[in-house]
């Protein structure tokens, strides 16, 4: 039998693997809301326990050994260092009963207090004694970053201000993320992990949630502003990133060698429903030339494949991010502008592996039937299948309150278009 590693491997070096990989829970952007993983566990009879929380921002949920054995998923993460809200996920948690009744495991250091209006507010570094980072809408499911930017002198912003998160890594950080790898490559699935430092104006994390006091741009209308506005400042932040990234993917490569498999280069959306953030013309002075620096490190010096995460409306972008180094687009979001899968399979698919596009998590998957979702994640695998090229995802993580007998929907689908030998 192939392995669930050499399924994904063979996937995206375009060679017909024996069965469609399945990723659930390998990256920030293909995990699975804790009410989520709560309800499986629950459908598939697993053992009674709290879901930790791995990444709180978005509220996801670990999906542990057992679980993700009952759904047959083939990849898994290497737990960062930190969260998004700058907690060390050291394997110590804390319970925490979320606002719509849910008892969780929450990193150690997460503090969480309600908000005046509803809903819950946290704290950077789990640190009180400074304003909160993120809120939790009071009827929400997840955090929204909160905008702490302060004053700065707008007509000659301090790149180094934006710059003051990118360092190099300490020692220990270094052999946490090799302890880290090891326990993620001895799982025998395809390992899946994030690069420090090489988001590149992720808006994510441009607001600095982790941080206790954030210097320079952080608002996120000011960011894309300063895209058009403010590019020689742009360049050198960008220049000064990618020199701190270099020499931490170097040390991180010696640590942990060829236990990764894929790389998860930048998360920054450029796609909206119908358009993009930027020009391809700026895209291609402004990012690619940083992009090609860290994707053509690692392709030089690793075995991973790097992969680039883009919402949106995206496919103007596309022969871009393939010339920049990019192997793999996630999270493939076909319902937007430009995005026909077959489109996408027949110009793209023989140069970019196709991580998600499996059914609609903004639609179908949360409202439609389980007779809709079959159909839909029987199409997209008969699209995007052929000659390798494709790990079966959900578009982008799969949201509170979908529906149990959806997702399984899913999953018996892609079990049956297996079955059946494409």
């Amino acid at each position: 039998m192939t392995s669930s590693r050499q399924l994904i491997v063979d996937s995206l070096n375009h060679r017909q693997p024996a069965r469609v990989p399945i990723d659930f829970g390998g990256s920030p952007c293909s995990g699975i809301h804790c009410s989520v993983v709560a309800a499986l566990r629950d459908h598939f009879g697993l053992e009674k326990r709290l879901v930790k929380i791995h990444e709180p921002f978005q509220m996801l949920g670990y999906i542990e050994d057992d679980l993700r054995k009952a759904m047959g998923v083939d990849a898994v993460i290497a737990m960062p260092l930190a969260t998004m809200i700058g907690n060390p996920l050291n394997d110590r948690w804390t319970e925490w009963k979320t606002p719509w009744g849910q008892k969780v495991l929450v990193p150690e250091t997460m503090r969480v207090d309600p908000a005046p209006d509803g809903g819950a507010l946290i704290y950077p570094q789990g640190d009180k004694s400074v304003a909160p980072s993120a809120k939790m809408p009071a009827s929400g499911y997840f955090f929204d970053a909160i905008i702490r930017q302060q004053p700065f002198d707008e007509d000659d912003p301090d790149p180094a201000d934006n710059l003051e998160e990118f360092t190099p890594l300490a020692d220990a950080d270094i052999a946490s993320l090799a302890e880290s790898a090891k326990a993620a490559r001895a799982t025998g699935l395809a390992v899946i992990a994030g690069m420090p430092g090489t988001g590149l104006g992720d808006i994510a994390l441009v607001p600095g949630m982790h941080m206790k006091r954030p210097k320079g741009i952080r608002d996120v209308a000011e960011w894309y502003m300063s895209t058009v506005s403010r590019q020689e400042f742009m360049h050198k932040v960008f220049a000064s990133q990618t020199e701190v990234a270099l020499d931490n993917l170097a040390r991180v490569h010696k640590a942990v060698g060829d236990a990764y498999d894929v790389a998860f280069v930048c998360g920054a959306d450029f796609g909206t429903q119908t358009s993009t953030f930027c020009s391809p013309s700026t895209f291609e002075s402004l990012y690619v030339p940083y992009y090609s620096k860290v994707n053509s490190w690692i392709h030089e010096n690793t075995s991973w494949k790097t992969l680039k995460h883009c919402c949106g409306a995206a496919e103007s972008l596309l022969e871009l991010m393939i010339a920049s180094g990019f192997d793999i687009l996630n999270p493939v979001q076909c319902s937007a502008t430009g995005m026909d899968p077959k489109h996408l399979k027949d110009k793209y698919g023989s140069r970019l592996t196709f991580w998600g596009g499996g059914v609609d998590t903004q639609k179908t998957l949360p409202f439609g039937t389980p007779a809709e979702v079959r159909e839909e994640v029987l199409g997209r695998c008969r699209i995007f299948s052929p000659g390798g090229g494709f790990v079966f995802n959900a578009i982008h993580n799969v949201q509170a309150n979908t529906p149990t007998a959806n997702v399984i929907a899913m999953l018996d689908a892609v079990n049956e278009f297996n079955a059946a030998g494409r």
